[in-house]
C-alpha cells in the first residue's frame, strides 16, 4: 500500500466518485452538487480553497482526505476536514487511518491548534474509528446550516 500523496487536478474526477459514493452511503445521492471542474478550479487555482490528499491501491485511488483551514475565535487558526472517504471495498485495510495520519501531520505543519470534522451519528463504525484515535466526538453539538433557498429566503425576510 503506497502513503497518501497531494492530489492532483488530474484526480478530481476520482476524487468526485469517492464524494458520490459517500452521498449514496449517507442515504443523499442526490445532494452533491460539486462538479470535477469545480474541485479543480476550486482546489487547484491561484488561491486553493482547500487541499486534497488521495491514496492509492493498485493504481486506483481508494481513498480521500479533503481540509481546508478556518478560524475560530476562541482557539485561532483551524484546520476542517470535510470528509475522509475510503472506497467502500477498501474499508478496513487501514487506509483511514493512514489518511487521518497525513491530515493531522499536515496540521501540525501548519501550526493549526485544532482539526475539526463531523461524523453522522448513526455511522457507528466511523465514531468508533474516530474515538480509537484519540478524536472527542462532541454528541452535545448540533450542525446548523443555510442551504442555497434558506438564504435566499434568510435575505427576503431582512427588514
Amino acid at each position: 500500500m503506497k502513503q497518501p500523496r497531494l492530489a492532483t487536478k488530474k484526480d478530481m474526477p476520482r476524487v468526485l466518485e469517492l464524494i458520490n459514493e459517500l452521498a449514496i452511503f449517507e442515504k443523499e445521492p442526490e445532494a452533491v452538487e460539486v462538479t470535477v471542474e469545480d474541485l479543480q478550479n476550486d482546489g487547484f487555482g491561484t488561491q486553493p480553497k482547500f487541499t486534497c490528499f488521495v491514496l492509492e491501491d493498485n493504481a486506483v485511488i481508494e481513498g480521500m482526505a479533503l481540509v481546508y483551514q478556518r478560524y475560530s475565535t476562541w482557539k485561532g487558526d483551524v484546520l476542517h476536514l470535510e470528509d475522509l472517504i475510503i472506497s467502500k471495498n477498501s474499508r478496513g485495510k487501514g487506509f483511514g487511518t493512514k489518511l487521518l495520519d497525513v491530515v493531522v501531520k499536515h496540521g501540525k505543519a501548519i501550526g493549526v491548534k485544532r482539526i475539526s470534522w463531523e461524523v453522522i451519528d448513526w455511522n457507528a463504525p466511523a465514531i468508533k474509528f474516530y474515538e480509537s484515535k484519540g478524536a472527542n466526538v462532541m454528541r452535545d453539538w448540533d450542525v446548523v446550516q443555510l442551504d442555497e433557498s434558506g438564504i435566499e429566503n434568510y435575505l427576503n425576510n431582512i427588514n
